[in-house]
């Protein structure tokens, strides 16, 4: 296991997945996209400028009903590293493959964070519990 960390946020991931991290623009933000040998990949975003984790997960959301125009989801409230989170769960078609998008948005110290993981059928057996263990190891330090 390979570990990311950034701003006292951290996860961990398969050694063999591919890693990209991005400086947002000169608030502090970030993204980092963690992608499999497959098409399962885990993005993880520290966007400072957002108001709140509900209007990050409804922008978000909103980008990807512009994206795919049949779109079926759900709304869903968990607790992720003992915060509430907030996102949805969507399933949605590319390719003629059924493909499951899963979003949270939590609060940090250092503004609200966007978690998405997405896989296909192609790979879902194989990576959906990967993705899974992405998740749960996610660690937000907190002051």
């Amino acid at each position: 296991m390979s570990t990311f960390e950034r701003d006292r946020i951290a996860i961990r991931y398969p050694a063999d997945w591919i890693i990209e991290t991005q400086d947002g623009p000169e608030d502090g933000g970030w993204t980092v996209v963690v992608q499999s040998p497959d098409t399962a990949f885990f993005m993880m975003s520290l966007l400072p400028e957002a108001r709140d984790p509900a209007e990050l997960a409804n922008q978000s959301f909103d980008a990807l009903k512009g994206e795919y125009k049949e779109l079926d989801w759900e709304d869903v409230m968990e607790t992720i590293c003992g915060q509430p989170a907030i996102g949805y769960n969507a399933d949605f078609l590319t390719v003629d493959t059924a493909t499951s998008c899963r979003v949270r948005c939590l609060d940090t110290f250092a503004g609200p964070l966007l978690l998405l993981w997405q896989v296909s059928d192609f790979d879902r057996d194989q990576n959906d519990p990967v993705l899974r263990d992405i998740v749960k190891s996610l660690n937000v330090e907190v002051d």
